[in-house]
């Protein structure tokens, strides 16, 4: 910063902001693309009441229309690894936009899909994937744009609930559609609820890249504006007088897969794909193991019983946000001493020294634990028949569970690399869907072969084995970090 000497006095420029966004802007930025990432999950879950239904509408087994949904989960791991590259070069805000068409797109076809040809069934669940997979991504980008470390877990919080919301009650949804209007139903509500959020995105979103906006303040090309500019509008009038944001400066296109050569990033991924693809493997076999369990139970009721589970990850999600930023916020008060440079939130300017991997991770091996036995309780409450509000019970608390332990990982990765998002949200979502998808293939064999309370006992230990992990990156994190600054500065 450069001081301006006129006589005795001596006029300091004001300190650029962080982000220009106001409070309530940021949250309001974070409500929109949380309501986008909605339709990743959504058009994968609301698909799966209609099973049986499209089987005997396409005179196929039930196990090729099951390709359809493992097809659907490849592209889903595959396609973010391009769009979040994307997002990350050239803009978050157009990205997000042509994600959302292309779903709507796919749809219109899914929907108008003659019972004859199941080839473009499955073509169209691929193309579907590709448009709906990213916007997580993307949103996650966004959050690590205008966010700092100290609020960074409540954004990311409130980001992840849409998402989170569409694994419980897009069955529900698509149960009743299907049973009342026909399957083709499912892809028109998809085509008509997707169109409306692209058009709010074109309405509302600005662009957040900081490669292309900085803090939101460089003047864009009037292509980069949303349509009604309200949100950072004030910001804009009043950065505008004494700006120094740099200009903006393009950033190389920069392969998402070599994030994975950092050792604590791998870590970090391996922790959440384990713990995420056994969560699917529980959502996956709700309906199996309750229907065998509890024999009186309609289709209605097995979709109802998903609504506990989704229920304790919208309380998941609030809460591990409130825990993040208050644990962070009790660590530094802890460490503060006279002598060490403290975190300039404004700016965004980092302490390298300070332990974020610690204020991330240091509560998550007493969460892994009840995780852990969540899992194992809830597959012997299911083997043992017991009174059927215990393993809903259970199953709101692996969804409370299981959303703190993969937001404060998926936070600490965004702390981690602020500059690219949606890079590290595709990496995670890579391996998320990688362990997701051959444990959900697997997971009827081992129910058949261990029964239900041996078969959640092996899930339980698995995620266990992940809690030596946690505290391998809290050791080995700052010597990560140390030589990721000590190579950018050599560069």
């Amino acid at each position: 910063m450069q001081a301006k000497e006129e006589g005795n006095a001596v006029t300091v420029p004001p300190k650029e902001p962080y982000s220009i966004y106001t409070p309530t802007e940021k949250w309001l930025i974070v409500c929109l693309i949380s309501f986008g990432g909605l339709f990743s999950p959504l058009s994968a879950n609301i698909y799966f009441p209609a099973i049986p239904t499209l089987a005997a509408a396409f005179h196929k087994s039930i196990e090729l229309i099951n390709l359809t949904v493992t097809l659907n989960m490849v592209f889903q791991g595959i396609t973010p690894m391009f769009w979040s590259t994307i997002a990350d070069t050239y803009g978050r805000r157009h990205s997000f936009i042509l994600c959302l068409l292309l779903l709507s797109l796919s749809c219109v076809g899914l929907a108008l899909t003659p019972t004859r040809d199941y080839w473009l069934l499955l073509f169209l669940r691929c193309f579907q994937a590709a448009g709906s997979a990213s916007t997580v991504a993307i949103g996650i980008g966004v959050v690590g744009d205008i966010s700092t470390r100290a609020d960074r877990g409540g954004f990311l919080g409130l980001a992840t609930i849409g998402p989170m919301f569409a694994p419980t009650f897009g069955p529900v949804i698509g149960g009743v559609l299907a049973d009342k209007l026909g399957w083709r139903s499912i892809f028109w509500f998809l085509c008509i609820a997707s169109s409306v959020c692209a058009v709010v995105m074109i309405l509302f979103l600005p662009e957040t890249l900081r490669a292309i906006v900085g803090n939101g303040s460089i003047p864009l090309p009037r292509i980069y504006h949303a349509v009604i500019p309200i949100i950072g509008r004030q910001g804009r009038k009043s950065s505008s007088q004494a700006s120094t944001a740099a200009p903006s400066t393009r950033k190389k296109f920069q392969n998402p897969l070599l994030l994975l050569l950092h050792a604590d990033i791998a870590l970090l991924l391996l922790i959440n794909g384990v713990v995420y693809s056994v969560f699917y493997g529980v959502v996956a076999s709700i309906s199996s193991v309750f229907h065998e369990a509890y024999p009186q139970l309609s289709e209605t009721d097995l979709g109802l019983c998903f609504i506990t589970l989704g229920g304790g990850q919208l309380v998941g999600s609030w809460f591990c946000g409130r825990l993040l930023d208050w644990d962070y916020q009790r660590l530094r008060l802890a460490l503060k001493e006279p002598n060490v440079e403290q975190v300039d939130e404004a700016s965004g300017k980092v302490d390298d020294s300070f332990p974020i991997e610690k204020a991330r991770l240091r509560l998550l091996p007493i969460f892994l634990a009840f995780y852990v036995v969540s899992c194992i309780g809830y597959g012997w409450c299911i083997d043992k028949r017991t009174h059927m509000s215990g393993p809903l019970i259970l199953l709101a608390g692996v969804g409370l569970v299981v959303m703190t332990v993969m937001n404060s990982i998926q936070t600490l990765m965004l702390d981690l690399m602020p500059t690219r998002g949606s890079a590290i949200t595709a990496c995670n979502n890579l391996v998320r869907c990688s362990f997701g998808a051959a444990l959900v293939s697997g997971m009827q064999p081992l129910l058949d072969a261990l029964g239900t309370g041996y078969a959640y006992v092996l899930l339980g230990g698995l995620s266990a084995l992940m809690t030596p992990l946690l505290y391998v990156v809290m050791y080995i994190g700052p010597r990560c970090r140390a030589r990721r600054i000590r190579i950018a500065v050599a560069r």
